[in-house]
């Protein structure tokens, strides 16, 4: 029954020794343990900086890459869109030349069928002319082949002649 009623020399032995061990650990063990903890908190406490730290560097450079990325998309837009302006540029330009080589074509064509139809004509007169003056002659020919008929014809030509 020891254990349950010690008596006071084991209460005194235990406590010097509990006395010792305490001061022990105190020299010895706990500021090596408590540095240890004090150490390993700071440690921690960096860490979590270092993470709200690079958090922050993400948000910053992720804001930066949508901004970057909106620049490009506008800038993007803008060369379409003078892309755009230079291909119809281009194409009306190109139309514009394709009808004024038209009508210069148009334009040339009528001259050439004008002075086609004028030499046409031009020649057709000349073949009437030619045409007229051999059946003239031909008539002529055979109506004056008589004597009295030349006579009657010049008296004709003169009355005539007189008149106008």
């Amino acid at each position: 029954m020891e254990i349950v009623s010690p008596g006071i020399g084991l209460i005194l032995w235990m406590t010097i020794s509990f006395a010792i061990l305490i001061f022990v650990l105190r020299r010895y063990a706990w500021k090596p343990i408590l540095k240890s903890l004090h150490d390993r908190e700071e440690t921690i406490d960096e860490a979590l900086n270092q993470a709200n730290l690079a958090r922050e560097e993400m948000k910053t450079l992720k804001a930066g890459n949508e901004k970057l990325l909106k620049e490009a998309q506008g800038e993007r837009n803008v060369i379409l869109r003078e892309a755009r302006k230079v291909k119809e540029s281009i194409i009306e330009e190109a139309r514009v030349k394709a009808n004024e080589e038209a009508n210069n074509i148009v334009e040339n064509a009528k001259e050439r069928i004008e002075n086609e139809k004028m030499a046409a004509m031009t020649d057709l007169k000349n073949q009437i002319a030619s045409i007229s003056i051999e059946v003239a002659e031909k008539i002529l020919e055979r109506e004056l082949s008589a004597d009295n008929k030349q006579e009657v014809y010049i008296k004709n030509l003169i009355e005539n002649a007189n008149l106008n």
